[in-house]
């Protein structure tokens, strides 16, 4: 068995759940367009929106995207960890916390071990000269794409990709699954067993 948590597969291969895409365009949201200020609400989203690029993982089940039962595709964006330290270090030094070698450490192995619940991490790997760095993985920030614009789009660019394996991609989907299942009570259960 291969300790590799992807394999690389060509732009002829159907698009599935765990690949990666990098640079893919996506529709975003501008925040400070979208009140409703005289405006019809559908013309306050149509220009609220704002083209945007960047590096996603396809979270949609693979059955469901293979049967073709879904017409758009939820992708999740991924950074590069040292991307993501710049944007860790930025963040402490903003509310007055010290970015110690400690600190980044600690914060690291809590999202490696499940912790985090709103970002996961991906292991980085090396296959026929291609290589990716470790991952991060973002859960609050979820787009859509029309899944036939996506598999237009990797057959234009021609370009092979990295694709999760078994039982990493499962376990990728395991942590989307987490971060959505949480459940916060507004009124706690009365322990009336402790009195």
């Amino acid at each position: 068995m291969s300790d590799s948590w992807y394999k690389i597969v060509d732009h002829k291969m159907p698009l599935t759940q765990g690949d990666l895409i990098f640079d893919c365009p996506l529709l975003a949201w501008q925040g400070d367009a979208l009140r409703l200020e005289g405006e019809g609400s559908s013309k306050v989203l149509e220009n609220a929106m704002s083209a945007i690029q960047a590096d996603v993982v396809v979270m949609t089940q693979a059955c469901d995207i293979e049967q073709e039962k879904v017409e758009n595709v939820i992708v999740c964006p991924h950074v590069d960890l040292d991307e993501h330290y710049i944007t860790w270090e930025r963040n402490r030094k903003s509310t007055g916390q010290n970015p110690t070698d400690r600190a980044w450490k600690s914060h690291c192995n809590a999202i490696c071990n499940g912790y985090m619940w709103n970002i996961t991490m991906l292991n980085e790997c090396r296959i026929n000269g291609s290589s990716i760095g470790i991952r991060i993985v973002f859960f609050n920030e979820v787009f859509t794409v029309p899944r036939t614009f996506l598999e237009s789009l990797l057959k234009q660019r021609g370009d092979s990709r990295f694709r999760l394996l078994p039982p990493y991609r499962e376990h990728l989907s395991q942590a989307f699954a987490r971060f959505f299942m949480r459940v916060g009570l507004p009124t706690p259960i009365g322990k009336k067993w402790q009195t």
